[in-house]
């Protein structure tokens, strides 16, 4: 039998190496190390929580199933004084419940069984299992993984949910849980479509706003199903990106912002947050509304939706909505592609030419579509397509470099200073939204330059 322990004791060695020590044989302090040292020890750091992780699944695993109520006095919580499995990690480990809940179930989805015969059987789920357990990934990826897994089990053929785990088992890694629950959100989608429209039917009857004044402060408290939330993203999200772009023109010229521009942008701009931002975005808006004269910038301003030509056609499967997570249905995508503003975008189509060499400076915005479908938002950093401004990966007047699909990506302004300010290079591999876009890291940041898969693939469920 293996050892349970040789991934932790592996990566606490590596901890221990990523940490320099001063010549009096201590470690230094943190605020002492370098941007290369203090990378690597976070590295390592990963790593080692993601093998403690695995083993303390496996733990948590055994102590409920001793614990399970038909033990009755027997059982192992209520002989340590808890009354069940999940409080008594919660309050041995100072989590939560819900935390130790979950604990618990990746330890049950990824721990070996044994059959009638006594005879041991694979994991539920062996590809979390097998991912858990080499400290690819760790319990919280484990636990969204699983979780959707098992929601969808009873509805979903074995075959395809298996080889569903598979490939998100593989995504994982390298991703946040955020990032993770949009790849996760879209798998589901695949595998269940028919599911699809039962959901969005109690998210619309779960929708609302409440409006309530307390210390001087009135609160809007919304919930918007993603139909729903489509329009209103998409309408803040370009006022917001709009002055950010204003603001920068201005900053390179050196110039201040003009004292009679419309309400939303005030000599206190600079300094306001995101947050801040996209509240003045809404009361322009309501304030537009209204009748006020103040033009808001969001002329262009589209809600997109994407869906292949086959489901269009069959009426099963799903869609997604710029800007959004959760996919749709096909018939919401239909209803929506009716109204004012919603460009259906159906893969498979026909397109217009996407290739001006050098014979305009400025990408079209049958372009910036065409760029929106490959690279779904920041190609770097995943922000949604409103929220970037296409770069020339060949700079047009430095390296002539022609405006064609191939020498495009989309970023937001701090993934593209980031790339241009940091040393950062980007490499297109094939032609058209079938496009793959690789991030090569400078050697400071990875000294063997190891390229990293950026654009929709990233975060995509490619079935």
């Amino acid at each position: 039998m293996s050892d349970p322990l040789a991934n932790v004791g592996a990566a606490l060695a590596i901890v221990s190496e990523a940490w320099p020590v001063s010549a009096l044989g201590e470690r230094l302090p943190v605020d002492a190390l370098s941007h290369t040292e203090l990378v690597a020890l976070n590295d390592a750091l990963g790593a080692l929580r993601r093998g403690t992780d695995a083993v303390h699944a496996r733990v948590a695993s055994e102590i409920a199933r001793q614990s399970r109520p038909e033990a009755g006095a027997e059982s192992l919580a209520k002989k340590n004084g808890y009354r069940s499995a999940a409080v008594l990690i919660a309050a041995t480990t100072g989590t939560t419940v819900g935390d130790a809940s979950r604990l618990v179930a990746v330890g049950d989805a990824t721990a070996p069984r044994r059959t009638f015969s006594g005879a041991d059987a694979p994991a539920r789920h062996p590809h979390v299992a097998a991912a858990l357990t080499s400290g690819r990934i760790g319990m919280p990826a484990a636990s969204a993984i699983i979780t959707m897994l098992d929601r969808v089990a009873f509805r979903a053929e074995p075959s395809r949910v298996d080889e569903a785990e598979r490939m998100l088992a593989a995504q994982a890694p390298g991703l946040g849980l955020d990032q993770l629950g949009k790849v996760i959100a879209r798998a589901e989608a695949h595998l269940d479509p028919d599911g699809l429209e039962p959901k969005e039917h109690e998210l619309r009857g779960r929708r609302s706003l409440v409006m309530f004044e307390r210390e001087g402060m009135v609160h809007l408290n919304a919930k918007l199903d993603p139909e729903s939330a489509a329009p209103v993203t998409a309408a803040i999200q370009a006022i917001v990106t709009a002055e950010f772009r204003t603001e920068g023109r201005a900053e390179g010229r050196g110039e201040r912002q003009d004292a009679d521009a419309p309400s939303s942008v005030d000599a206190d701009a600079p300094r306001r947050s995101v947050a801040q931002r996209q509240a003045d975005a809404l009361v322009l808006l309501a304030a537009h509304l209204l009748g006020c004269s103040s033009e808001t910038p969001i002329i262009g301003a589209t809600v997109i939706v994407r869906m292949t030509l086959a489901d269009l056609e069959s009426g099963r499967g799903s869609a997604t909505i710029d800007g959004i997570d959760q996919p749709v249905s096909v018939a919401t995508a239909r209803r929506m592609a009716a109204s004012g503003a919603v460009i259906p975008c159906v893969l498979g189509a026909d397109s217009e030419i996407l290739d001006w060499g050098r014979r305009r400076r400025l990408f079209t915005s049958a372009q910036r579509l065409a760029l929106a479908e490959r690279d779904g938002g920041c190609a770097l950093c995943g922000l949604p397509p409103g929220m970037t401004k296409v770069h020339h990966l060949r700079w047009w007047a430095r390296d002539a470099g022609p405006t064609d699909l191939s020498n495009g990506v989309l970023l937001c302004e701090t993934c593209h200073h980031r790339v241009h300010d940091n040393g950062w290079e980007i490499r297109v591999d094939g032609r058209g939204i079938d496009a793959e876009v690789w991030f090569i890291p400078p050697a400071h940041v990875d000294p063997s330059r190891t390229p990293r898969l950026g654009g929709r693939r990233r975060f995509a469920f490619a079935a």
